[in-house]
C-alpha cells in the first residue's frame, strides 16, 4: 500500500509536459481543479476526461503508475460515494429498509466520484513530471505579489518543496519499519478498528524520531552551507518563458472557454 502512493515522486521522461516552465503547470493544475468545480454536466466531465487523457499521452509517463496513487483513497471514495448516495433528498429510485437511493444522490454521487479521481490524478502529474527544486521556484515566482504583504514568500517555497522531497523518503523508512516489526512478530492485519490502532503504535513511535532526526541533520546541513533565504538570492537556472509555455496558456484557456460553455448551453 506505502508503495502505491505517488504524491511527491518525480518520473525522468523526456516529454513536453516536463519541458513546461512549473508556472505553468502549477497553474494549469489549479486551472484543471477549478473547471471540475464549474462543469456540472456529462458534456463538461467528458471535456475534462478527454483534456486530461491527452495530457497523460504527451506527458510519457506510464498510466498505470499514475493510475496506482488511487489505490489508497479508495476507502475516502466509497464514504463520499455511500454519503452523497444515501443522504441526497429528491426523486426516489430503490429504497430498502431505512434508506433509500435517489436519482439526484446517484447523480450527485457519480460526479463526485468523477470529480475526486480527476482532481488525484491531475494533481499527479503535475508532481510526477516537475522537479521539487522546479516547484519551489515556480510557487516562489507565482506568490512574490505576497512579498508586499510581508510574507515570506521564499520560505513558505522552500517547507513546501521539503515536505514534497521527504514523502517518499519517509514512506520508504515506514516500509524499512514496518517490515523489521513484522519479522519480530507484530501483526497490523488482524484485530478490529481498535487492536489495528494500537498496533500502529511501535510503528510511528520510530517513525517520528527518525523524521525529526532527518530534520535535525538537514537544519545542521543547511545551516554549516551557510544558508539563508529571502532577499538577494540568484538562481543557478531562472526561470523563463518560451514558446511552447506561451501554447500551453492559449490551450489552457481555450479548454476552461470550452468548459464554460458546455456547462452554460449543455
Amino acid at each position: 500500500m506505502l508503495r502505491d502512493i505517488t504524491l511527491g515522486q518525480y518520473y525522468q521522461a523526456e516529454s513536453v509536459i516536463h519541458k513546461l516552465d512549473p508556472r505553468v503547470k502549477l497553474i494549469a493544475t489549479i486551472t484543471f481543479i477549478i473547471s471540475l468545480f464549474i462543469v456540472d454536466n456529462i458534456a463538461g466531465y467528458l471535456i475534462a476526461a478527454i483534456f486530461l487523457v491527452c495530457v497523460i499521452r504527451l506527458s510519457r509517463v506510464p498510466f498505470r503508475f499514475m493510475i496506482r496513487g488511487m489505490r489508497t483513497i479508495v476507502f475516502l471514495l466509497l464514504i463520499t460515494v455511500v454519503f452523497n448516495l444515501f443522504l441526497t433528498p429528491g426523486e426516489p429510485l430503490v429504497s430498502f429498509w431505512k434508506l433509500t437511493i435517489t436519482k439526484e444522490g446517484l447523480r450527485s454521487a457519480s460526479f463526485m466520484a468523477v470529480r475526486l479521481v480527476f482532481l488525484i490524478i491531475g494533481s499527479s502529474v503535475m508532481t510526477l513530471t516537475t522537479t521539487p527544486n522546479n516547484l519551489t521556484d515556480g510557487m516562489e515566482k507565482l506568490m512574490n505579489p505576497l512579498k508586499f504583504f510581508k510574507v515570506p514568500v521564499h520560505e513558505v517555497a522552500m517547507m513546501m518543496a521539503i515536505a514534497l522531497r521527504f514523502i517518499p523518503v519517509l514512506l520508504e523508512e515506514t516500509d524499512k519499519i514496518m517490515k523489521a516489526q513484522i519479522a519480530r512478530g507484530a501483526d497490523f492485519e488482524s484485530g478490529n478498528l481498535i487492536k489495528k490502532a494500537k498496533s500502529l503504535v511501535p510503528l510511528l513511535v520510530p517513525l517520528f524520531i527518525s523524521a525529526f532526526r532527518r530534520a535535525n541533520d538537514l537544519a545542521m546541513a543547511m545551516e554549516a552551507r551557510c544558508y539563508r533565504g529571502g532577499e538577494h538570492r540568484t538562481k543557478m537556472k531562472p526561470l523563463q518563458y518560451k514558446r511552447r509555455d506561451a501554447e500551453a496558456y492559449f490551450v489552457l484557456v481555450c479548454y476552461l472557454a470550452v468548459c464554460i460553455g458546455a456547462n452554460v448551453y449543455l
